[in-house]
């Protein structure tokens, strides 16, 4: 049930007609308490949609009653006009739910650079508002697609409590989040403080390693919602672990719905000097179009790998470094070891290791081959 697994949320998802196919394309997710706890992770990207500056505001005292998303437009660098329209749909669900607008999260998705009806809008959400209802997670999930294939939602249960989520994202997957948004909801008793501690370490090594194709979008944001409803307070490492659960749940299901893909490829650094330094050299080469373009043609072309970490600041031997795809070790000691023709690429998941013998630290970093079909895609979705 997504995002209203948990107790206390009600949620819906409705066809507001910003979206020229005519698919739904507003969702709402209403937090009915008893508590209003909330933490909210943003987009790195100094360009910052409407709905992130408002969304800013609103999660300031860590209150949140509702958050209201729609897809079919980022509102993004549309001007006063497109900051007043986000303020406008808060104000809607406000008058919806007697809520203050000021407890109400605003997510958007879609083109940049494009205003958004205000009347399908608000007239969206009174439609929403109508149809909230505990079983509407799904609806809501289908609600915030854009070039998704399919929505994305999990669930993960404690003792006595849960958490539950949706997402959206299919490209521009980069850190800093991604090109998502992202609602996570949980009944357990939890304050503002523990919520974002929590959130922001599940971020970190879940949707902040998801590097599809090294772009950053403008409107990006991680909410989590608690409801307090199943009167548990669990403890806080508890709690973050199921958290990061769920959050590389949902990681995994954006990598493998990203545009375009037939390859999904964690990059998994070992026995690095630092966790950063790992980090460091696994985006690396999961930004390599040419290692990228490699994968994409079934091509175990490890030269790549060891030309994509030689860019980065990391301590290592270049000379001692092994690199092992498929679980075929291809490099040993920055030399040939197996032939690379022992290196099946056929299957989707492609796991490339890189032992850079410099530390005991590691990090994995997922990411996308790149394909004729993500070109094509970005290249067309304008227009």
């Amino acid at each position: 049930m997504s995002v209203t697994a948990s107790a206390g949320f009600e949620a819906a998802g409705v066809r507001a007609g910003l979206k020229a196919s005519g698919n739904p394309d507003l969702a709402l997710v209403v937090n009915r308490g008893p508590l209003d706890s909330a933490a909210v992770v943003f987009t790195s990207n100094r360009s910052q949609a409407n709905p992130i500056i408002w969304s800013k505001q609103v999660i300031a005292d860590g209150a949140v009653s509702a958050i209201v998303l729609n897809s079919g437009g980022a509102n993004c660098f549309t001007g006063a006009q497109g900051f007043q329209t986000t303020h406008a749909t808060a104000e809607a669900v406000a008058r919806a739910l007697d809520v203050s607008a000021g407890d109400v999260l605003v997510c958007s998705t879609g083109l940049i650079g494009e205003q958004l009806p205000l009347d399908k809008l608000v007239a969206g959400v009174a439609t929403a508002a109508d149809s909230l209802s505990t079983e509407g997670g799904p609806d809501a999930a289908a609600a915030i697609i854009t070039t998704d294939s399919r929505p994305k939602t999990a669930v993960v249960t404690g003792d006595g409590w849960s958490v539950g989520g949706m997402a959206k994202g299919a490209g521009m997957l980069a850190p800093g989040l991604a090109t998502m948004l992202v609602v996570i909801t949980t009944d357990a008793v939890l304050d503002s403080p523990a919520l974002d501690s929590a959130l922001r370490a599940a971020t970190r090594v879940s949707f902040d390693r998801l590097d599809s194709d090294g772009c950053m979008s403008t409107n990006d944001q991680v909410s989590l919602l608690a409801s307090g409803a199943s009167g548990i307070a669990p403890g806080i490492d508890a709690f973050t672990a199921a958290l990061t659960e769920l959050c590389l749940d949902l990681a995994r299901q954006l990598q493998s719905d990203a545009e375009g893909a037939s390859h999904d490829i964690a990059i998994e650094v070992v026995n690095a000097a630092t966790e950063d330094d790992a980090v460091e050299v696994a985006r690396s080469v999961a930004r390599n179009n040419l290692f990228k373009a490699a994968v994409f043609g079934n091509d175990p072309n490890w030269g790549r790998v060891l030309a994509a970490i030689g860019t980065t600041r990391a301590p290592f031997d270049p000379y001692a470094v092994d690199v092992t795809m498929n679980g075929v070790r291809v490099c040993s000691n920055g030399a040939p070891d197996r032939p690379r023709d022992e290196v099946d690429l056929a299957p989707r998941a492609v796991h490339v290791l890189i032992d850079l013998k410099a530390g005991d630290a590691t990090a994995t970093v997922l990411t996308n081959d790149l394909t004729h079909d993500y070109v094509h895609e970005n290249s067309a979705y304008a227009s």
